[in-house]
């Protein structure tokens, strides 16, 4: 029998644009949350037009709203205000990724609300965090990729690359919503609501906290190598004769044996001081690198994978994304479902990828700008009366 899903009763009110606040948001609501997204009137988030490439809807925008109710309200107007403090009442979190210094002029700063509604959890997002000298600086995902150092360890010996997904957002979204998580708890057990804050750069520098490390204590940081790894050897992508490219990957001695062995033939490598260890094989990375590209062009894709299955190690076809979409492992788990779009259409998307015993994600609908506006605006008493006038003055 399926259970109820964890976060069935709480409700997230969410003023929300773009991917960071969205991403926890989802989550929250993959896990059985009433998340109402509040949009501006006359288009909605931003993101909805980043592109039309999802049967005319953004990819983005799909990816990261189902399962939300939409309200448009102009919080610039009274009337938008008035209708937004009445909402936050009947919520248990808050949620905001507002422009710099947004959230307070309009009195929803962290402070202000724990005033008005002390069980309310409010969590903001930010770019460069809520103080210190870069507080009013607009951050977005690639800005910060650069400000962290990420982009200049992410390319080739030819140039630096931005990640090819918005990880900083990212970043800041899983612990947004790991942070919910936590105050949510927090407040169960001791009566007492705290305030999340993330920011974009101090979220993704605690995922480049590994190379700082590196850079701090080596004194150079890793260099830009490709599909190889900066400190392990032999890590990375070789192309085999079929011109398919095959990652391999070495993680210690017992593997390096078995690849000198059963995969490059070569079992004198193992006592080759230029490989005793990964420092060693690092620092000799050319040469290593020759010996095996030359074992790969005797080897197609598949044979070179076979071999290495044998030999223990470790090793994947680089895919391209089509060739991800119709994955085996995605198909045999059946880890695809349709959900609707505003047009009633559905599309495939990826269950949530962490599964609880016994429940069932929930993956309903992605919400036109404004579908769910006149229901909860009737939920919280407003009349017809009232909505016309709230229409009159362009507040929803």
């Amino acid at each position: 029998m399926t259970e109820p899903l964890p976060l069935s009763g709480i409700t997230v009110v969410s003023v929300e644009q773009a991917v960071a606040a969205p991403f926890a948001t989802r989550q929250l609501a993959d896990l059985g949350a009433r998340v109402i997204k509040v949009e501006r009137p006359g288009g909605g988030d931003f993101a909805r037009r980043y592109d039309t490439t999802v049967h005319g809807e953004s990819s983005y925008f799909v990816w990261l709203n189902r399962s939300k109710e939409s309200v448009t309200l102009d919080l610039k107007t009274p009337a938008g205000r008035k209708v937004l403090e009445d909402l936050l009442p009947t919520a248990d979190v808050f949620v905001q990724n507002l422009a710099p210094g947004a959230a307070t002029r309009l009195g929803l700063g962290a402070e202000a609300l724990a005033a008005r509604f002390p069980t309310l959890i409010s969590c903001s997002v930010t770019g460069y965090g809520s103080t210190g000298p870069w507080a009013d600086r607009k951050a977005y995902d690639l800005l910060v990729q650069c400000q962290t150092g990420l982009v200049s360890l992410t390319g080739n010996e030819y140039g630096s690359a931005r990640v090819g997904v918005s990880v900083a957002d990212i970043a800041a979204g899983m612990y947004a919503y790991s942070g919910i998580l936590t105050a949510l708890y927090t407040r169960a057990t001791t009566g007492v609501a705290r305030a999340v804050e993330v920011s974009l750069f101090e979220a993704l520098a605690e995922w480049v906290s590994q190379p700082a490390h590196y850079t701090r204590h080596g004194g150079t940081q890793p260099p830009r190598i490709g599909t190889q790894h900066a400190t392990i050897a032999p890590y990375g992508a070789y192309t085999a004769s079929d011109g398919r490219d095959v990652l391999l990957t070495v993680q210690n001695e017992r593997e390096w044996a078995s690849l000198c062995d059963q995969f490059l033939r070569r079992p004198d490598l193992v006592e080759d001081r230029r490989f005793a260890t990964t420092a060693d094989r690092v620092a000799h990375r050319r040469e290593l690198n020759e010996i095996i590209t030359a074992r790969f062009g005797e080897l197609d894709s598949q044979q070179a994978r076979e071999h290495l299955d044998r030999a223990g190690i470790a090793n994947a076809e680089v895919y391209d994304v089509q060739e991800f979409l119709a994955h085996p492992v995605l198909r045999a788990r059946g880890r695809w479902q349709d959900v609707l779009l505003p047009s009633g259409k559905g599309v495939p998307s990826l269950l949530p990828p962490v599964g609880l015993a016994g429940t069932v994600p929930r993956m309903d609908a992605v919400p036109a700008a404004g579908q769910h506006t006149l229901g909860v605006l009737a939920e919280l008493g407003y009349g017809a009366d009232d909505i016309d006038t709230l229409r009159a003055e362009h507040a929803i």
